[in-house]
């Protein structure tokens, strides 16, 4: 019990540390830029705070084994002008 506060008190001390840079937008970064850099990679975080969306592709990727659908995709020859078609610019 005592190593479970120890170590949940030095996480504390570690992320409050941690300085929250700001998004060039100032409608994005935060939390959502966070998980999408974190989740789906830095690629995705950085486009978010671009001011892209984030594709209900991405997120299903969360459900182990669905990314295989992208890999898929990917060895296909899909390219992102191909998903800029099919779902518009707002998300490629």
């Amino acid at each position: 019990m005592n190593k479970l506060v120890l170590s949940l008190t030095i996480s504390g001390v570690l992320l409050g540390s941690v300085p929250l840079s700001h998004a060039v937008n100032t409608q994005r970064g935060g939390f959502m830029g966070f998980v999408a850099g974190c989740c789906f990679g830095v690629r995705a975080g950085a486009a978010y705070n671009d001011g892209k969306n984030i594709h209900w592709r991405e997120w299903i990727t969360l459900i182990p084994g669905v990314a295989i659908w992208n890999g898929i995709e990917g060895a296909s020859g899909k390219q992102t002008s191909d998903y800029a078609k099919q779902y518009g610019s707002v998300f490629y």
